[in-house]
């Protein structure tokens, strides 16, 4: 839950939505509701039937355009436009409307057509308000900025999250957002598809009021009256042409850092529109905006990261529900439970933290602080998370709480000596979670006098950016427990898979063999950057050697462990130079060195002379994840490819613009990834047998 729609609703609570005083219907549609208060104010709202959030779908769309020819006949003194649903304003297109198309010419006519009705709304000659509440975004943030005024409600969100998707704007934001703030500002918005609270919107110049909602209607008449005036602001130095081309340079140095153009080409052609179009006629842009976002709607990057758009949300849709979870207990404060615990805490949550060690406490409470100051909008939602989170050294919150988190040591004996400690402090019903990363809940379980209600909750870390947790279930488990822990997951924000115990469950299960592979070509004597570079290319966020480096070599080597003990699947033996690293303290990123050395901000330094990796290496580490993930499939690990994918993007980063392991595999064509496994395995050996499933797969 963001922290601006949580603020958003609380302010929603106190105060109904303000629709106009005294209002006289003048016209309905399915989707909007046209008004005419006391004043000769017309309210505008639009309440799309059938959905929890409002979007604008082509049929929303075109009633838009059937009540403007109403409004501009109705001889109204201003207009305004609201949402009448609680959560929010608008949060962009319909993106069902985006999905599978293809055809380039269809896609420009149906948003020529669209920026048709939203140039008759911006050339209305009476005033006109956006009133914004809660979420504004995308296609919603463009029809506000067509209008005159734009007030915000005190915790409202704007942004243009269409780079996510592998788009830019495309319903007039290239041309309008840099019209009305500061060019580079309006960029950096579009290019990095990050929201910005009212705070912030407020000094860009992006809204030209911060209001509660109960004065809602005296600002409305401020603005129609002509008492909110926003100054006139020139174009500056944007308007040349050489400004733009030094800006345009900058700026794709930075895009190519985070999205190569090769794989994510939206912002480099957002770029261009405006390095090329910005200081020229508006129609130009607004024509050339078309085009491009029609090219970029119908390649394959959007496509695939549509694709990806539905899988988080079939991930959020299993973490809905009443967890009936208030307090959390987490019992160790290293890295993995104290983030845990400040993330439960900045989400809302009354959280108890405790650890054997006094250090070690408080310096999670440290970090919790750093996290409060870079996620947290306020002062007073800083301070009210910090009073939430209760150093507990005692650990007498065990007692209290509803569930009980377990982030000690990797290794079975200590878990069940810290279940047997808290199993009988715990009240009647509540939930006990363990947060190992490969241990099998059948080695854990004997520990506690009730099985139905331990589960694993393996978070990934860093916790605060790591979207995906597994939800890890046994034989003896309850669903009721099940569906409640899943819920705590969307009640903090994260994305459950549930997964079946098995050594590794399905995240770490995969990742073996991407990481051990890694190992295997060190030993051959590859470069550790070149290795890295060949995973990189393809579109990881990092490379093999780096990963395991920030995962933590301990952590890797008790996975491998247990994946080599509880498997039979054929896993190379693990190097004793990694038993060597671990006993030595070289454990990886935490510990400032690892398989590489760090810096002071916690940056590998790597060495600039590397040699290009031969593309056999790139399928030599991707191809026994894509294996892996349909031996998962086979024995259940995983219940179905939509879980299986979203876990793979959002836990592992796997290359997102190819739409998930599956997805990249079906375009490339299952016959040559087997035949590709089976040349690996004949060079290799076993390990690269290809799973017997994939010829029971649907190949589209």
């Amino acid at each position: 839950m963001a922290v601006g729609k949580t603020s958003a609703r609380e302010h929603l609570a106190q105060n109904r939505l303000s629709l106009g005083a005294n209002t006289k219907e003048v016209a309905k549609t399915t989707h909007w509701s046209l008004r005419r208060d006391a004043d000769a104010i017309a309210w505008l709202v639009l309440d799309r039937a059938g959905e929890s959030t409002n979007t604008l779908s082509e049929a929303v769309m075109a009633e838009l355009e059937t009540l403007l020819d109403t409004i501009e006949t109705m001889q109204a003194k201003g207009l305004v436009i609201r949402s009448g649903k609680a959560g929010g304003f608008i949060a962009g297109a319909d993106i069902r409307d985006f999905s599978g198309v293809s055809e380039t010419e269809a896609v420009e006519a149906r948003m020529t057509r669209a920026h048709e009705i939203v140039d008759r709304l911006a050339a209305l000659p009476m005033p006109t308000v956006a009133v914004v509440h809660g979420h504004c975004l995308g296609g919603g943030l463009e029809l506000a900025l067509a209008c005159r005024f734009r007030i915000a409600v005190e915790g409202a969100v704007f942004g243009f999250p269409e780079v996510l998707l592998g788009l830019h704007p495309g319903l007039g934001g290239t041309f309008r957002l840099p019209a009305l703030i500061a060019p580079v500002e309006a960029m950096k918005m579009m290019l990095t598809g990050k929201s910005v609270h009212t705070g912030k919107a407020k000094a860009l110049g992006l809204v030209d009021a911060v209001i509660e909602e109960r004065h809602v209607g005296n600002a409305v008449k401020a603005a129609i009256g002509g008492k909110l005036k926003r100054p006139r602001r020139s174009a500056g130095l944007s308007g040349f042409s050489l400004f733009r081309g030094i800006a345009a340079r900058k700026m794709r140095s930075m895009a190519a850092k985070r999205a190569p153009q090769e794989h994510y080409p939206a912002p480099h052609r957002l770029i261009d529109l405006w390095e090329q179009h910005g200081g020229g006629e508006k129609e130009v842009m607004q024509k050339e905006e078309i085009r491009s976002f029609a090219r970029l709607l119908t390649g394959e990057t959007a496509q695939n990261l549509i694709h990806v758009f539905f899988l988080r949300e079939a991930l959020k849709t299993g973490g809905k529900g009443k967890s009936g979870i208030a307090h959390v207990h987490v019992v160790g404060a290293g890295t993995m439970g104290g983030d845990i615990a400040s993330w439960c805490a900045a989400r809302g949550l009354r959280v108890t933290l405790t650890d054997l060690d006094e250090k070690v406490l408080a310096a999670a409470i440290g970090r919790a602080g750093k996290l409060f100051d870079k996620r947290l909008y306020s002062k007073i939602d800083r301070r009210d998370a910090f009073d939430r989170l209760i150093p507990d050294f005692a650990g007498d919150g065990v007692r209290q709480a509803d569930l009980v988190i377990e982030a000690v040591a990797e290794k079975a004996e200590v878990k069940r000596k810290v279940f047997k400690a808290v199993a009988p402090l715990m009240k009647k019903g509540a939930l006990l979670a363990t947060n190992t990363s490969s241990i099998p809940l059948s080695e854990l379980r004997t520990a506690v006098p009730f099985p139905e209600r331990l589960l694993g909750l393996h978070f990934f870390n860093p916790v605060a950016r790591m979207e995906l947790v597994e939800v890890v279930a046994h034989d003896k488990v309850s669903d009721a427990a099940q569906a409640r822990l899943a819920a705590f997951c969307g009640s903090i924000d994260r994305l459950p898979a549930p997964v079946k115990s098995s050594p590794g469950f399905l995240i770490n299960r995969v990742l073996t063999p991407y990481i051990t592979e890694a190992f295997l070509m060190l030993d051959e004597g590859v470069r550790k950057e070149t290795i890295d570079q060949a995973a990189v290319s393809f579109g990881m966020p990092m490379g093999p050697i780096e990963l395991a480096d920030r995962v933590g070599l301990d952590i890797c080597l008790e996975v491998a462990r247990t994946m080599k003990s509880g498997l039979d699947t054929p896993l190379p033996d693990v190097p004793d130079w990694l038993e060597t690293m671990v006993a030595e303290g070289r454990t990886g990123r935490k510990a400032g060195r690892g398989l590489y050395e760090y810096d002071r901000n916690g940056e590998p330094r790597k060495s600039g002379q590397r040699l290009a990796p031969h593309p056999s290496m790139t399928d030599r580490l991707v191809l026994p994840m894509l294996n892996t993930c349909v031996t998962c499939l086979r024995e259940g690990v995983v219940g179905d490819e939509k879980t299986l994918e979203g876990a793979m993007i959002f836990a592992t980063g796997f290359a997102p613009f190819r739409g998930g392991p599956l997805r990249y595999a079906r375009a490339r064509g299952f016959a040559e990834i087997i035949a590709v496994l089976e040349r690996l395995q004949e060079k290799y050996g076993d390990r690269f047998a290809p799973d017997p499933h994939w010829v029971k797969l649907p190949v589209t």
